[in-house]
């Protein structure tokens, strides 16, 4: 009997748990819809930044295979950009500059530039006909070109206000750039 009425007892606190499912749901809730739209969040970030990457590698590609361009080639080219670039608009939240830098005299300048939009992000390169500001190493010679194609985002997070990731993707401009070198010609030829 002794055994029986233990038992009995550790059993008891057991029977009396009404509504302790709720509470403990009420608490849970919050915390895993934080965590999920968190995911979502930094998920969106991740692809964002992979392409536009790619945007810029496409680009870039494209430009460097031309021996010339004219203004309407180089908007059919900134058409592939924004198919790689699909679901996020560039024509609203971002830029393309494509750029042609020239080494002449020891220097490297920006031949041409040609922007997606109303040309609101400048380059980071330069702008045409003053020094081109280069990487740290990277250097263009003497009757040497390089295409440089270069994207710019203005990301804000779909979910704000008390996200885990405020802190970690709010809003910002996200770049990238790639610079490529001409395939067919020491330097591509622009005409607007």
């Amino acid at each position: 009997m002794r055994i029986g009425a233990r038992l009995g007892r550790l059993a008891m606190p057991w029977r009396d748990r009404d509504g302790s499912m709720a509470v403990e749901l009420a608490f849970a809730i919050p915390v895993v819809l934080g965590l999920i739209l968190s995911g979502v969040e930094i998920t969106r970030f991740v692809l964002l930044n992979q392409k536009i990457e790619r945007t810029t590698a496409t680009v870039a590609d494209l430009v460097s295979q031309a021996e010339a361009l004219t203004g309407a080639d180089v908007d059919a080219l900134f058409s592939a950009g924004l198919f790689v670039m699909d679901p996020f608009d560039l024509t609203q939240d971002g830029d393309i500059v494509v750029s042609s830098i020239v080494g002449e005299d020891g220097t490297a300048r920006v031949d041409w530039q040609r922007n997606l939009g109303q040309g609101a992000a400048g380059s980071r390169f330069g702008t045409v006909g003053g020094g081109a500001v280069l990487p740290a190493g990277f250097s263009v010679g003497d009757g040497e070109s390089v295409v440089v194609a270069e994207v710019f985002y203005d990301y804000s997070p779909m979910f704000t206000g008390g996200s885990l990731v405020d802190g970690l993707v709010g809003e910002k401009e996200l770049y990238g750039a790639a610079l490529f070198r001409p395939r067919f010609t020491s330097r591509i030829t622009f005409t607007p």
